[in-house]
């Protein structure tokens, strides 16, 4: 059983952590916070409500368990579909419960501009967390206000490997897995639970999935907030990070038939963006690359660094599930650079030599001389 000891409350008008105001024009960094039941995500909330750690966090909790200490102190409104009030911590903290995917609670936030300066929105266990991060690429009403941060996923040392490796009917997914696909930082909690033996099998299924992620190793879901808060996992300034993670990246294989791995690839040279657009497409929305036994791929996070015919910029591109976005990065190519594109894929049915042949095939037809 999680701890889940009821943060102490202050009322609102106590006014939140001391230090300067933030401008109201600026965008605040939203982080989705994803894990499997019982793997320490509601520990990890909690520790960041209740800890003196200045920073001025507001936290979505998504769907109290029954009976929580905090459930008692939140009453969900009469339709049940949000609780409307924000409460204010002793450690200048926000917290609310919602019971819908939290888009309502944000844009109700917003209206206390000023009080905060990160959002933790928390997924059901089961949630597919690319869903949830979609809506903020998506609602460009919201993307004015707010930007994603980054996925963090909570996995449980103990059972997580059994969760990961779990066989799942023709046709569905293994959720577990596919929130490690998904994520960009792996809190591995409970880690004095383990033998370094089992805390290996743990890391090393976790990195057989996701090639890509940082991961972090945890008891009790403590955790330095700067290594969670302030990821710009999808946003331009990733660029000189990703640029050294991707050329440390490898191809994964699978510990099951049908699992989830990492495939990444580079191929050198100039392409056109409208041959990128082509790629993707067919990738993502079409499934119509397909590997050596005819099973569509199916891609549920796409990241990569490319060079684009006309651009002076490192170009970056990223990708969940059916959706993706081409920014430029503040990385500029040396006049004597080599320039080349990187792709990292994150999937089911992946097969690195047919979806290299494809980019290649698509990205150079009717190119020209680049």
């Amino acid at each position: 059983m999680e701890d889940e000891d009821c943060p102490d409350l202050v009322p609102i008008e106590a006014g939140g952590a001391e230090g300067a105001e933030p401008s109201p024009s600026r965008r605040i960094p939203v982080t989705i916070i994803t894990g499997y039941l019982g793997a320490g995500k509601t520990t990890l909330l909690n520790y960041i409500l209740t800890e003196q750690h200045n920073k001025r966090i507001a936290v979505i909790l998504n769907e109290f368990g029954e009976g929580s200490a905090l459930e008692k102190s939140l009453a969900i409104s009469q339709g049940g579909e949000l609780y409307e009030e924000w409460l204010e911590l002793r450690n200048g903290c926000l917290c609310c419960s919602v019971k819908d995917n939290g888009v309502k609670a944000i844009e109700n936030l917003m209206q206390r501009r000023g009080k905060f300066d990160y959002i933790l929105l928390e997924t059901t266990g089961l949630a597919d967390p690319g869903a949830v991060a979609s809506m903020f690429w998506v609602d460009s009403e919201l993307g004015s206000d707010i930007y994603l941060d980054g996925i963090v996923s909570v996995v449980d040392a103990k059972h997580g490997l059994q969760h990961l490796t779990e066989e799942k009917p023709e046709g569905l997914v293994n959720e577990a897995s596919r929130q490690v696909a998904l994520a960009d930082l792996i809190i591995i909690n409970k880690t004095d639970l383990v033998s370094a033996e089992e805390l290996n099998k743990v890391r090393t299924s976790v990195r057989s999935i996701n090639g890509l992620v940082k991961i972090l190793e945890t008891q009790r879901s403590r955790v330095d907030l700067s290594n969670v808060l302030d990821l710009h996992a999808f946003d331009s300034l990733s660029g000189i990070s990703l640029q050294r993670k991707l050329e440390h990246v490898k191809t994964t294989h699978a510990h099951l038939d049908k699992g989830i791995i990492t495939v990444t690839f580079e191929v050198p040279g100039n392409i056109k963006e409208e041959n990128l657009n082509l790629f993707i497409q067919n990738l993502l929305w079409e499934k119509n690359v397909k590997n050596k036994t005819g099973c569509a791929m199916d891609v549920i996070r796409l990241k990569g660094l490319v060079s684009i015919q006309g651009k002076s910029h490192q170009m970056i591109v990223q990708g969940v599930h059916e959706l993706y976005d081409l920014e430029e990065t503040a990385v500029a190519w040396e006049e004597d650079e080599k320039r080349t594109n990187r792709l990292v894929l994150i999937g089911r049915n992946l097969d690195k030599e047919t979806i290299k042949e494809v980019f290649i095939a698509t990205v150079r037809e009717k190119q020209g001389n680049s």
